[in-house]
């Protein structure tokens, strides 16, 4: 698995209308607005650079060396490291973001717990996951011991120990497993849906037909197909200790 996009992912070049339909959403759920934000696994820093136009301060890890040097050329407080041992004192954020991340590391509990920990009572943490019941698979898969990127059908809907063999480089979660993560942490969910991809690259090359994608599965997402979305959207509220939490 030396393919970094296989281990990694792809994380985003160019801020487009998905990523703003998203960034839009954290802001409905949890307004950055003089908070101090820690965008986990950052990436190429795009996400960070958007919370720095509102947030008291702004903070990002990457575990990629190289994504993290140019992530700094776009926001500062980038620092590399890892999702499992964040570099910060506890309740040191009001909001922990994290976008497309928990799938790709190597304890995605441990980076759950991590990303609580540093997260103060009352603050909050937003993330997004690949959804398992999306109908394709969008990190690619290995075929014959060899990586083949792209968007693969159906796949997740392969039972768990067969789906690993196509896939063993990424989870996807349904929301059991997702609310799982924090079930014995500090936390309660405040909001929890899954939602549509933005059809970003679809309109480059054909924007009418992106548009009606997007006019399409948007309505659905307040419909019970929003469980076929590309990705789960989860807000949680860190709470004090000794609270009850959430369950599964």
């Amino acid at each position: 698995m030396d393919d970094v996009r296989a281990v990694r992912g792809c994380p985003s070049y160019v801020w487009r209308a998905g990523q703003e339909r998203r960034f839009q959403m954290v802001r409905r759920w949890a307004d950055p607005a003089g908070l101090r934000v820690l965008d986990v696994g950052c990436g190429m820093g795009l996400y960070t650079a958007a919370f720095q136009h509102s947030a008291a301060f702004v903070a990002g890890v990457e575990v990629e060396g190289e994504r993290a040097r140019e992530a700094r050329d776009r926001a500062s407080g980038l620092a590399q490291a890892v999702g499992e041992h964040l570099p910060f004192e506890d309740a040191s954020f009001d909001l922990v973001f994290s976008h497309e991340v928990l799938e790709h590391v190597a304890d995605d509990r441990l980076a759950a717990a991590e990303m609580v920990r540093v997260t103060r009572p009352g603050g909050h943490l937003v993330i997004f996951v690949p959804n398992r019941l999306y109908p394709f698979e969008t990190h690619g898969c290995y075929w014959r011991g060899s990586y083949h990127f792209g968007n693969v059908p159906l796949v997740n809907y392969l039972p768990a120990p067969l789906r690993d063999r196509f896939v063993p480089h990424v989870r996807a979660y349904t929301a059991r497993g997702l609310r799982r993560l924090f079930a014995d942490q500090p936390v309660r969910i405040l909001h929890h849906t899954r939602i549509y991809p933005g059809y970003d690259k679809l309109a480059a090359r054909s924007p009418l037909l992106a548009r009606l994608l997007r006019a399409t599965t948007y309505v659905l997402e307040h419909t019970p197909l929003r469980a076929l979305g590309l990705s789960h959207f989860l807000v949680l509220e860190r709470i004090a200790n000794g609270e009850l939490g959430i369950a599964n």
